[in-house]
């Protein structure tokens, strides 16, 4: 009877790892949608109000006010900065262009892109999504996980979806692109932003 009480007991069970909060952390929680929208917003109401040398400079100016917001309430900043240099990047490109959809143009090849890293992983059986699990789970990134064939079908497919929330995003804004449909271009840029990484993401830690 003491064995088996001492078996059950919760102290001597082992802790098991919670990697959802952090996960979700990882992409920036409500403070990560604001930071990668209002920049956005910004620029296409300024576009259409002044033109594009005022919403280049306006998309500028939004960055770096919740870069400011965060460091007054001395919050982390790693997603203002990177959000504040993804806006230098597609303003400069917007310069470049001569014209507002080409503000847009480096986050449709970011989506192209990633969408190339994941399908490598996935194709050379090394998921990505597996890869971050494992670390993020506190367990490392060793072989041992591959092994087991049940995890590693789920980190397989868990990989093909990311592989198809790139490419979807890719594909429908270069299409708005080619089309010159600015407005429409960012409505799914924000749609297929935020809204559809949760929605992976959720599956992902389901699965």
């Amino acid at each position: 009877m003491t064995d088996a009480a001492d078996d059950q007991h919760p102290a001597d069970q082992p802790t098991q790892p919670t990697p959802k909060p952090m996960l979700v952390e990882s992409i920036g929680g409500w403070r990560g949608l604001v930071d990668s929208a209002l920049p956005v917003i910004v620029f296409v109401l300024a576009n259409a109000v002044a033109g594009l040398r005022a919403a280049i400079w306006a998309a500028i100016g939004a960055g770096v006010v919740l870069v400011a917001i965060r460091l007054a309430r001395r919050q982390t900043v790693q997603q203002a900065m990177s959000g504040f240099f993804g806006v230098l990047i597609a303003a400069f490109i917007a310069n470049r262009t001569g014209e507002a959809k080409g503000y847009f143009l480096f986050g449709i090849w970011a989506s192209f892109l990633y969408a190339g890293v994941f399908l490598v992983s996935l194709l050379a059986r090394w998921p990505l999504v597996g890869l971050l699990w494992e670390y993020v789970d506190g367990r490392g990134i060793g072989t041992a996980w591959r092994k087991d064939r049940p995890l590693m079908r789920v980190y397989l497919l868990c990989t093909l979806l990311w592989v198809l929330v790139f490419l979807a995003r890719g594909l429908v804004q270069r299409y708005l692109y080619d089309q010159d449909l600015t407005g429409w271009l960012a409505f799914a840029r924000l749609a297929m932003g935020y809204p559809v990484t949760i929605g992976a993401l959720a599956v992902s830690v389901l699965a």
